[in-house]
């Protein structure tokens, strides 16, 4: 349950990004994730994805010292 909320009121067209910069740098890195995540999974229903399928690429390196 969100306690506090921000608005900015005007006309669209005097608005700049720094509105939302600012909100979003205020934001912790989690709900940063999980709304780029939200957006990622409503353009993938858009496109008509199956959206159960998305997850995180993974890139998995091994890592050996030489033997000596």
């Amino acid at each position: 349950m969100r306690r506090q909320f921000v608005e900015r009121k005007g006309k669209l067209q005097d608005m700049d990004r720094s509105f939302d910069l600012k909100f979003w740098q205020l934001q912790p890195p989690k709900a940063r994730f999980d709304a780029s995540w939200e957006l990622v999974v409503h353009y993938m229903k858009v496109k008509g994805f199956d959206v159960r399928q998305l997850r995180l690429q993974r890139s998995i390196t091994h890592f050996q010292r030489p033997q000596r």
